[in-house]
C-alpha cells in the first residue's frame, strides 16, 4: 500500500506560475513511477505529466514547455507549472504506480485544487 499526499495548490492569475509537491509513504521501495493527472469540471482526468524511476519524462502537449516534472528522491515528485492559463483549471492528482502481488497498482493521492483566474 503507497500513501499519497499533494500540496501546493492555490489561487493564481493567468501567466503565473505555481509548484505541486507529492510525498508518498508506505511501500515506497515499490514505486515504478510517478506522474500527475488532472480533472477539469465535466470532463476525464486526464495525464499531466509523467516520470519514471529513471527520471524519464512525458508530458500532455497542452503543457509542454509550461510544466516541469521532478523526482528528488523514490517519494516525492513535483510538479512545476509556470505561464499558467485559465484552461489549466483542475483538481491536480498524484499518482504512483507500484508493483503489486498482481501486477501494477494506481495509488492515488486526495487532489488539490488549482485555479486559474484574474
Amino acid at each position: 500500500q503507497v500513501q499519497l499526499v499533494e500540496s501546493g495548490g492555490g489561487l493564481v492569475q493567468p501567466g503565473g506560475s505555481l509548484r505541486l509537491s507529492c510525498a508518498a509513504s508506505g511501500r515506497i521501495f515499490s514505486i515504478n513511477a510517478m506522474g500527475w493527472y488532472r480533472q477539469a469540471p465535466g470532463k476525464e482526468r486526464e495525464l499531466v505529466a509523467h516520470i519514471t524511476s529513471g527520471g524519464i519524462t512525458n508530458y500532455a502537449e497542452s503543457v509542454k514547455g509550461r510544466f516541469t516534472i521532478s523526482r528528488d528522491s523514490a517519494k516525492n515528485a513535483d510538479l512545476q507549472m509556470n505561464s499558467l492559463k485559465a484552461e489549466d483549471t483542475a483538481v491536480y492528482y498524484c499518482n504512483a504506480k507500484s508493483r503489486g502481488v498482481t501486477g501494477i497498482v494506481d495509488n492515488w493521492g486526495q487532489g488539490t485544487q488549482v485555479t486559474v483566474s484574474s
